[in-house]
């Protein structure tokens, strides 16, 4: 048996807007996340820990931001781009994790909607996908609330 495991991190900055989106769901927020794509954290980190579990690069090198045609786009490409490669190499993904890292919004009325839209575009079933949130402790730049990071974990086995 192959099993690989593979680490995410991303983070992106505030800006204008009435929404974060977060693991492919729009949580209602008097601020948004700026970045090329949609800037959702969640989905960008589990997409690098899963191209990192294949020892595949990360988001960036499968999608520059240099490149204009990624401008505004929706991250679960990315995601289930990265999937894909795992299946067309002979791996299942068994499991994920998902940490977000912010003083807010609160996550936690989200979680059950993040890790159904996670079970959606992975096809793994809900009770291999963990989605959580921490605060920093009001440290660092996610506890200034100058933005939100994440941290995720992927499992492949062939």
């Amino acid at each position: 048996m192959d099993i690989r495991v593979g680490n995410g991190f991303d983070v992106h900055r505030f800006g204008p807007g009435d929404h974060v989106m977060l693991c492919g769901v729009a949580v209602p927020y008097h601020r948004g996340l700026q970045g090329h794509s949609d800037a959702d954290v969640g989905l960008h980190s589990i997409t690098d820990a899963i191209y990192g579990a294949l020892a595949a690069g990360d988001i960036g090198q499968h999608f520059p931001p240099s490149d204009p045609q990624w401008k505004g786009a929706e991250s679960h490409i990315f995601l289930t781009h990265a999937a894909g490669m795992a299946t067309a190499q002979g791996y299942a993904l068994t499991h994920v994790d998902c940490t977000l890292i912010c003083e807010a919004p609160k996550i936690g009325p989200h979680t059950l909607e993040m890790r159904g839209k996670l079970q959606e575009l992975l096809g793994i079933d809900l009770d291999r996908i963990s989605v959580k949130a921490t605060t920093s402790e009001r440290l660092g730049f996610t506890g200034r609330g100058e933005g939100i990071a994440c941290m995720a974990t992927a499992t492949l086995v062939k």
